[in-house]
């Protein structure tokens, strides 16, 4: 036997080699994946961010508004019989505070500083005015005019000129405000400033500019029209 059917011989009687089992596989920690998971996101973000800065890519990641209002439906028509006479304008800055009894502020409670501004019309009615509320001598040239006293409109806010400066929020408000929206505290802030604007219109001297100004204008007109006393006092 030569030496080539020996090594022949002698590598079939040799035990062959049992294979070595799959070593396991290592699991990623999950304090590991989480906050890599977060930086991966914040990296895309800040990479749409960035390509606003680069020219023709912006339009790729831009914003788009479609306006679906309807048309605006009328509900009633009233006929006007008052003069606007006066109008006033002003600003309040509501700070606005809602705490929970037994939590602490940061954890239950809101806050928010809110800069409002508005106008407030004044007007006297003219409409309605009887026979002994207008007297005219026989030469027609002395006139005599009793009106009511002026009025006070509704508070009407200006979104242009409102705004809110800071909202601090607790931690069960944030969670609250991130799963549904709450127009009711925006509704709250809107409404206490127009109370403000209110108090602060009667509190003004705007009535009397009102009054002041439709007097000066019954007077030029019926002036223009002959008489030469007119007389305008207002009721009690």
């Amino acid at each position: 036997m030569d030496r080539t059917e020996a090594r022949t011989e002698a590598g079939d009687t040799a035990s062959p080699r049992s294979p070595s089992p799959p070593r396991p596989r290592r699991r990623v920690p999950l304090w590991i994946t989480i906050p890599g998971v977060l930086l991966a996101l914040f990296a895309v973000l800040l990479l749409g961010t960035r390509l606003f800065l680069i020219p023709g890519l912006g339009d790729l990641f831009g914003t788009e508004t479609k306006d679906r209002t309807g048309p605006a439906v009328l509900k009633s028509l009233q006929d006007m019989s008052s003069y606007e006479a006066a109008a006033g304008n002003f600003q309040v800055v509501v700070d606005l505070e809602k705490d929970a009894k037994f939590l602490p502020d940061a954890i239950r409670g809101t806050r928010t500083l809110y800069v409002g501004a508005g106008t407030v019309g004044a007007s006297v009615a003219l409409g309605g005015l009887g026979k002994n509320d207008v007297t005219v001598n026989e030469d027609r040239t002395a006139a005599t005019i009793r009106l009511p006293h002026a009025t006070l409109g509704k508070p009407a806010l200006d979104p242009d000129r409102s705004y809110a400066v800071s909202k601090q929020r607790g931690l069960l408000d944030r969670l609250g405000d991130f799963f549904s929206d709450n127009p009711n505290d925006e509704q709250a802030v809107h409404k206490l400033a127009a109370q403000r604007i209110g108090e602060a219109a009667q509190e003004s001297e705007l009535a009397a500019r009102a009054e002041k100004n439709t007097t000066s204008m019954l007077q030029g007109l019926l002036r223009s029209l002959g008489f030469q006393d007119v007389s305008v006092t207002y009721k009690e």
